[in-house]
């Protein structure tokens, strides 16, 4: 027989292994997809809507300035029910009075203060009373789903100093416009838009008849996740900075700078605010030697109890209070 021959197919041949990189080559990082990521292109016809004007600097201003108070407070909240809700409080302590010379006048006072509110989706009624003859009263109704009616107005016994303010708001979908209608013949109105994901920037205007005086005003807005920087300059005199780190989520610190080209003062402020799981701490410290710190410490489930204290050394102020909120 003759010899036979196998006729099964060869095995393939080896695959090449990929070439490897040398030398520099070795020592460079390899290309991330984070960098092209962070290159895509930005939708500036769904930009995001930016906060109102006049809320642009809210974030340092929770920390800067709380609402320091000298005396007692107690305040008590009972709702009725889920729209309507009666509130009483009580104030014991002194009010500043201006004064020519370098210290400051306190007269001591105390009122009693009767509230009611209303809640509501679309429309927000708060009326306060109070002993010493003052109406205080707010409204916010939302006409449309782009435009709030906000009406705020204080009444007085004393002649000329009652006073009232009605803004209209419109919001869209990366602006905002506010028109301002006040006594005294005052008029005003704000423009703030997005240009960026992170960046918006805005102006305003104001006339005030009675006076015969007028200004205009700039405003930009940076902020992301971990900061918000603010600046205003205003025809006024007035340049406004502000900026905000968020060290975590219960820690944030803020800091801004003042000055009044007018009267040459400049001033500076530092400020906290930490947030535990029972409480919530904010001081500052500012350039003029001035120290606060105000606590609210949860007692329990609708009850927090309140320390607050403010230090001056050079005007020789020194404010200290107390005070307890019950009901939410």
């Amino acid at each position: 027989m003759g010899s036979s021959v196998s006729h099964a197919a060869a095995p393939p041949p080896p695959l090449a292994s990929p070439a490897q990189p040398v030398g520099l080559a070795v020592a460079l990082p390899p290309k991330s997809e984070e960098k092209s990521a962070a290159k895509e292109k930005v939708d500036y016809l769904n930009l995001p809507c930016p906060i109102p004007f006049e809320e642009i600097q809210r974030e340092a201003l929770m920390s800067l300035k709380p609402e320091f108070f000298e005396g007692l407070r107690f305040d008590f909240t009972k709702g009725l029910n889920q729209k309507f809700a009666l509130s009483h409080s009580v104030f014991m302590g002194s009010t500043e009075i201006p004064s020519q010379s370098s210290g400051t006048l306190k007269v001591p006072t105390a009122h009693y203060e009767f509230g009611a509110n209303f809640l509501d989706p679309k429309l927000m009624l708060i009326g306060r009373v109070l002993t010493d003859g003052r109406l205080n009263a707010r409204v916010k109704c939302d006409l449309t789903d782009n435009l709030i009616l906000k009406i705020n107005a204080q009444l007085t016994n004393e002649p000329h100093f009652s006073q009232g303010m009605a803004n209209f708001d419109y919001k869209g979908t990366d602006f905002r416009a506010q028109f301002q209608l006040g006594n005294n013949a005052f008029y005003g109105a704000n423009y703030i838009q997005s240009v960026t994901p992170y960046l918006s920037v805005g102006s305003e205007f104001f006339w005030l008849g009675h006076q015969r005086k007028s200004g205009i005003g700039l405003a930009a807005r940076y902020n992301n996740d971990k900061m918000v920087a603010t600046a205003q300059v205003a025809s006024t005199g007035i340049v406004a900075l502000s900026y905000v780190q968020k060290v975590s989520e219960k820690v944030s610190l803020a800091s801004d700078f003042m000055y009044n080209h007018m009267t040459r003062d400049v001033t500076a402020s530092f400020g906290y605010d930490y947030i535990l799981r029972q409480c919530r701490l904010r001081g500052k410290l500012d350039s003029n030697g001035c120290v606060g710190a105000f606590l609210e410490e949860r007692v329990n489930m609708g009850v927090n109890f309140i320390l607050s204290a403010e230090i001056d050394h050079q005007k020789k102020d020194y404010k200290f209070g107390f005070g307890m909120t019950v009901g939410e």
